[in-house]
């Protein structure tokens, strides 16, 4: 049990990290997104827990798009 209870938090660590390495706030992430703010602040509060899957494409997502800039950014 108590791993599962170090795996939920670090999916509510894991949500505030991404957020924030966007330089965004909750709801500039959410509009951004599309996530409802409800649902993020859910979340980041730890009373939800989001699917590690969504974590996972989020990573995603925005590791790609900091590619694509820093590739954009190099090619000026």
């Amino acid at each position: 049990m108590e791993i599962l209870n170090k795996e939920i938090t670090d999916c509510r660590q894991k949500i505030i990290e991404l957020r924030e390495s966007t330089g965004m706030n909750r709801k500039e992430f959410c509009d951004y997104f599309q996530i409802p703010y409800r649902t993020v602040t859910e979340w980041e509060r730890d009373n939800r827990h989001a699917p590690k899957y969504v974590l996972r494409l989020l990573e995603y997502y925005i590791m790609m798009e900091e590619m694509k800039k820093n590739t954009d950014t190099d090619n000026k």
